[in-house]
């Protein structure tokens, strides 16, 4: 039995869908998602790249030397990054998901870098950077 995720952007003009199990439950604390969210953190999920698809084309615009990131044309919510070196993946926000209390996170990555007044809650494992760093 696949898993059907599914979400989009605030304003309804961006929809995406996935099939498949996710992987990568998490929240990042670094500092490339917090400015391109402008929050404290962002959640995240991974998927098959092939797997996703977009109703309409987000825009994308290269974040870092190694990955870029997608957000709607219209509204600006952030949707989903994709890394150079993982080019069988795409990460989705956590937050866009229509759903998002069925996916909790199950860790916490890049915590040395998360604000000083951002609490971590008890129970999950946290990484100082990425997870296997």
């Amino acid at each position: 039995m696949s898993t059907t995720i599914s979400g989009g952007c605030r304003c309804g003009a961006l929809r995406y869908a996935a099939e498949g199990e996710p992987w990568n439950l998490t929240v990042c604390h670094c500092e490339d998602c917090r400015a391109t969210a402008g929050a404290p953190m962002v959640g995240w999920l991974t998927v098959r790249r092939e797997a996703c698809r977009f109703t309409a084309a987000p825009s994308w615009f290269r974040s870092s030397p190694r990955a870029e990131r997608a957000f709607c044309p219209s509204c600006g919510t952030a949707l989903a990054y994709r890394a150079d070196d993982l080019p069988d993946e795409i990460d989705l926000t956590l937050a866009s998901l229509d759903d998002p209390e069925r996916f909790p996170p199950r860790d916490h990555v890049w915590v040395s870098r998360r604000l000083s007044w951002v609490a971590l809650p008890p129970g999950l494992p946290c990484h100082p950077q990425a997870r296997g760093s």
